[in-house]
């Protein structure tokens, strides 16, 4: 039995070597202050990502409680709490709008957005996390859904208040917070998508409104839905890896490495990625590690500690942005495997030498320091100076 709060301190700032000791002492262990097996092996990891016996979907999920009903109205459509059919088809569709050849589109979108930002960059010591890790894939969202760049103080907003509700111990005054900024984001969207039906423009969301598959097309609930789960998905792990990724390469002293962005990133999302622990419901009995978990069971998988198994990774501890061979799990994999990966990695493999491009002589003048976020791995601020 694993006794850890996901507030302490040193875990926060340090949460690596818990996951070390606790996969020393087999694959799967029980995590009190959860109250569900863990985990924290790359082979089981990756296994029970692909396992069809487990799930997102809630079993026997009712009603939600009165203050979080906009909330819910928004997770019932998510595609990351949906398992087949209902899955399979709200996924072959969002992908028919989705296309590799949209994102690839905005390759120049990307390099234009960064190049303003870093423009305007001040002259001193400055936080990198709001003036550029924040407002790069905001905007690049933005412009993807087609919605006025303007709105990124909206959907930034939108964005944090929702997503905490995925945060360690959260309060009534957290789902307060994320049931008005679900309901605000909705409205918005329920809108915005109506004036796209009679104003097509070469946007995602007149993609999403036209995307059809077998006579099939997507409600309005569900189009809001992916258009939420693109932004807080896609947009707040972005932000935590490349806030992430300047630490580690400006610590390790390793940004020639950005001369190959792709490895580059890969390994960041290896080694210190923004999401950590990614959980599954139990749907049919299933004996995992040695443990027997029964229908209505919940198992965390310890995304950041398969990442470092030494099974897998030679070195794990250390930062290599040349690792040719990285079958991390940062994105996920099986049925949830992230729908929006490509342009994650995209975006940082544009941001990051660009960054340090603008910035030849960057340097970290204050001692980074993680968020008490868990179980996302973030950093609360990044002060830089070139």
């Amino acid at each position: 039995m694993l006794i850890q709060s996901p507030h302490d301190p040193d875990f926060v700032q340090d949460p690596y070597a818990f996951y070390d000791a606790a996969r020393a002492d087999g694959p799967v262990q029980f995590w009190q202050d959860y109250g569900m097996f863990a985990t924290f092996d790359h082979a089981t990891v990756h296994a029970l990502l692909r396992d069809r016996r487990l799930g997102r979907a809630v079993p026997g999920r009712g009603a939600a409680a009165a203050h979080l009903t906009d909330f819910d109205a928004v997770e019932r459509y998510s595609l990351l709490e949906l398992e087949p059919p209902e899955h399979t088809r709200l996924r072959r569709l969002v992908l028919h709008a989705f296309t590799s050849r949209r994102i690839a589109a905005l390759e120049g979108d990307i390099s234009a957005i960064c190049a303003d930002l870093l423009a305007g960059l001040p002259a001193g010591p400055f936080d990198l996390i709001p003036t550029y890790c924040q407002l790069v894939p905001v905007r690049v969202i933005a412009r993807l859904l087609g919605v006025p760049e303007e709105m990124g103080p909206d959907l930034l907003r939108w964005s944090a208040a929702m997503v905490a509700m995925y945060q360690a111990g959260r309060s009534r005054t957290i789902e307060d917070a994320a049931n008005t900024a679900a309901a605000e984001f909705t409205a918005f969207l329920r809108g915005y998508i109506e004036e796209r039906r009679n104003d097509p423009r070469d946007d995602l969301i007149t993609e999403l409104i036209a995307a059809e598959d077998g006579g099939q097309t997507l409600s309005m609930d569900e189009m809001i839905g992916t258009c939420i789960l693109l932004l807080n998905a896609g947009h707040e792990a972005t932000v935590h890896s490349l806030g992430n990724a300047v630490k580690a390469l400006v610590d390790r002293g390793a940004t020639d490495a950005l001369a190959h962005p792709e490895r580059c990133v890969e390994e960041v999302m290896r080694y210190d990625p923004p999401l950590h622990m990614f959980t599954r419901h139990v749907y049919e009995p299933i004996e995992v590690g040695g443990h027997k978990l029964t229908p209505g069971d919940e198992i965390a998988l310890m995304l950041g500690a398969a990442g470092r198994d030494p099974a897998v990774f030679d070195a794990p501890h250390r930062f290599d942005p040349t690792r040719a061979k990285n079958p991390h799990v940062a994105f996920g994999g099986g049925l949830h495997f992230c729908v929006g990966a490509p342009l994650a990695r995209l975006e940082m493999q544009i941001a990051l030498p660009m960054l340090f491009d603008a910035m030849a002589d960057l340097r970290i003048t204050e001692t980074p320091m993680y968020a008490d976020s868990y179980h996302f791995h973030k950093l609360d601020r990044l002060i830089v100076t070139s």
